[in-house]
């Protein structure tokens, strides 16, 4: 830890997105043990995923955009709701496109619909990628929320949700004929925009400062989209609704006593 602190913050931001791919190949590697993963498992870590990225939401990236509104004199409801409107429409607006495809395609192959699961679980990995850049690059600011800690659970928070991610890719593949290394090859393929997307968001914020508020609103809208759309209804498939739930409390718990109590 004491050497990840040396870095600079893009590096930082590499290595996190890194990180998070690398759980999205993990999560793809189940195809090697499993023909189907354990659904409360899964279920469970979807909603310890989401509690954590909800409150990373608000004081790892909303607390801090506000702050910053107020240094540079912006107007801060303004910004902060502009910037997650854009971040939830960029999403929204992804998965109409994919619903539109998908559904020309829904009498098609086996095949092109595990095509279509890929380019969707890829292009909402760019905003997830941008989240963790932008917490990793807005630490140079010293703003409240903007720190290490808080950057570095945020992505563990993306990253345990893209283990699911990765498997819902591989293990259809695998089912519809595809031998198990070539459907763990591009399942974990769908996630190697995350580091790119990672490093250029950090790269923004250190070189354009007057962009910070506005990309760390971005990235919380993304975020909550993610949350509200995906993660918390499929944990809610779970026989156990009840137990799911108490699982984002408690994500939402650790994530908030991590950034808050020890930062």
């Amino acid at each position: 830890m004491a050497w990840f602190k040396t870095l600079n913050f893009a590096y930082q931001a590499l290595l996190a997105g890194l990180f998070t791919w690398g759980i999205t190949a993990l999560g793809a590697s189940v195809v090697f043990l499993f023909k189907k993963v354990n659904k409360n498992i899964m279920d469970g870590m979807l909603g310890l995923a989401s509690g954590v990225m909800l409150a990373a939401t608000f004081w790892s990236l909303l607390t801090p955009a506000l702050e910053m509104c107020t240094e540079l004199n912006l107007n801060s409801w303004l910004i902060v709701s502009l910037g997650v409107t854009f971040g939830g429409l960029l999403l929204f607006g992804g998965d109409k496109i994919y619903n539109v495809i998908a559904k020309k395609n829904q009498n098609e192959s086996k095949m092109k619909r595990s095509l279509m699961l890929i380019i969707s679980i890829t292009l909402h990995n760019i905003p997830e990628g941008m989240a963790v850049g932008v917490a990793f690059g807005s630490i140079g600011y010293n703003l409240n929320g903007a720190t290490l800690g808080a950057a570095l659970m945020l992505a563990l928070g993306i990253g345990i949700q893209n283990f699911p991610e990765g498997s819902a890719i591989s293990l259809p593949l695998k089912r519809d004929g595809m031998s198990s290394k070539k459907a763990f090859i591009i399942g974990s393929l769908s996630g190697i925009v995350e580091p790119i997307s990672s490093l250029i968001g950090a790269i923004l914020v250190m070189k354009v400062r007057i962009l910070l508020p506005f990309l760390l609103a971005f990235a919380g809208g993304a975020m909550i989209y993610v949350v509200v759309q995906e993660l918390i209804p499929e944990s809610q498939t779970n026989k156990r609704k009840d137990l799911m739930a108490l699982f984002t409390i408690l994500g939402f718990l650790i994530m908030m006593i991590l950034d808050v109590a020890l930062s």
